[in-house]
Parts: structure tokens; sequence; C-alpha cells
């Protein structure tokens, strides 16, 4: 899908989030209806794959208190009259057969496959429940199974382009090191330096024991030889180096020789950003 012919929020994402106008026919087709928990099913698009257990639980004593406040949104299934596929909210779908309930609240949708999918994707990242893998394959199916291409999918999730097309990437990691990320045991800016590294699954036990940051992670990257990292790190470098980039909100770097002598380096992506070095240096 060309990235000129996609609109902003397809249709199933205007109903949510309120944006359809007044000349637009509205995919609600009805409102506080209610539906037995048998009746539903989950919604095949769901990026999301992983729900913790100890959260489940959580909502499930939160819905034996209060009930469901907020409907659940479906659309009506392939499969038969009456039965309905979540597009919205399966986590309070688990939760309320966990609490006993027998029918919940809905919302009906009527969505194609790919509203569906893009539905579910910014929901989950709206509640900011993804976690990088599932996020990067949800971005993965609207590109390959739906044809958009980068920029339509950085508008429609509201994400700069260089954030989708990174958080694909984490997709070529190794097995283990996605894994990893799947379990938040590695942040996707502690991994992403690790793409296209022959040994990004030693590096990311190394990571992960020793809690580097994601910056200090670079700088190993940066200084790996040979397929080993060079023990050359300094923290009072580093300290230094993320200090400096505190201060001047710029990306730094600073090289430092067995014989203390080195540069610094000081990045800027424009000419703002160089005036504002420029002012510094000369500032008396």
């Amino acid at each position: 899908m060309n990235s000129g012919k996609k609109r902003g929020l397809g249709k199933g994402l205007s109903a949510l989030f309120g944006e359809t106008t007044p000349k637009e026919k509205s995919p609600l087709t009805s409102q506080n209806n209610t539906a037995a928990i048998a009746d539903l099913t989950r919604n095949p698009y769901q990026p999301r794959q992983n729900f913790k257990e100890e959260k489940l639980e959580e909502l499930a004593n939160s819905i034996r208190k209060n009930g469901i406040i907020q409907p659940i949104a479906v659309r009506p299934s392939k499969s038969g009259s009456g039965k309905y596929e979540i597009v919205a909210g399966e986590r309070r779908w688990l939760a309320a057969q966990r609490a006993g309930l027998h029918e919940i609240p809905i919302t009906i949708l009527d969505l194609s496959d790919v509203e569906s999918l893009e539905v579910a994707i910014v929901e989950n990242i709206q509640r900011d429940d993804l976690n990088p893998i599932e996020e990067a394959k949800g971005y993965k199916r609207l590109n390959e199974e739906f044809k958009y291409d980068h920029e339509s999918i950085s508008k429609l999730m509201s994400k700069s382009r260089s954030h989708i097309s990174n958080t694909l990437r984490l997709l070529s990691l190794p097995s283990d090191v996605v894994a990893m990320l799947e379990e938040g045991t590695l942040t996707s800016g502690q991994a992403r330096p690790l793409i296209g590294i022959s040994n990004a699954s030693s590096i990311a036990e190394e990571i992960v024991s020793k809690n580097y940051s994601a910056r200090k992670v670079e700088y190993i990257v940066r200084n790996k030889k040979g397929g080993k990292i060079e023990k050359i790190i300094d923290t009072n470098i580093l300290k230094t180096q993320e200090r400096l980039e505190k201060i001047l909100g710029l990306k730094v770097h600073i090289t430092n020789k067995k014989n203390n002598s080195g540069k610094i380096t000081i990045e800027y992506k424009d000419l703002d950003q160089f005036q504002l070095i420029s002012d510094l240096l000369t500032k008396h």
C-alpha cells in the first residue's frame, strides 16, 4: 500500500477514538449490547501473545468487585451468527472468565481484517502493553499481509519512520536474544546495537548479567574487534559522556587512548544544533 493512498486512522480506529465525521458512516452497528463469554473468540490478528498472570488476576479481582466498565470491542465472526471475534479487550475477556462472568458488555464494529489488526495494534501500543517483539510482529503483518510500507505504518501508529524500521529490525536478532526481549530481561535500546553482530547472543548475556545501560552497549559494540569486546571501557569516561549528552541534548562520543589522549566528538543534525555548539565553544 502506497503511503500516498493511506489515510490517517482507519475507520475502525476512527470509531474507537471518536474521529468519524458527520458525513462518514460510522462502523458501529450497535452499542450497549451484551454477549455470552462463550460466543467470543480471540482476534487472530491480535499482536499481543503474552499476558502476565498477576496482572490478569488483579483485573479479575477488580471485575468481581466492579464489573466490566468498558465494553469489549468485537466484530461479527465469520464462523456463524451470534458469534463474535474480539477486536480490542482480550485481556478483559480472559479476566472476566476468571471472575466467573457468563455475559459481558460488547460494542459491535463492522471491520475488515486489516482494520481489525490496526485497532488491535494501536490499542495495545497506546496502553503500552506490547513487548518490542510483539510490536515488531504486528508491524510485519501490516507490511507483508496488507502491503503497508514503513511510511504508512508510521502515520497510522503516530510513530517516527525510524522507530518502525528499527523495531522491525529486532526480528533479525538471534532467537535467544528475541526471547530476552519478549521476557523483558532486555530492552529494545539495549538490543538494537546488537543487530548484525556475529556474537550478539554472548553480548546480550553479558548485558543482562551486568545490567549495562543502552548507552554502554553502544560503546561496547563500537569498540568490539574480531568478535571480542575490548576491555577498555572506563566508567568515568562513560559517565562524563552521558553527563555531556544530558547538558547539550546532543550525542557525544569520547575516545580515550591508553596514554590518556583522545578526542571528543559532538554530533549535530541541523544548523540550529551546529549554532548551539558554536555558541557554547566560543562563549567567553
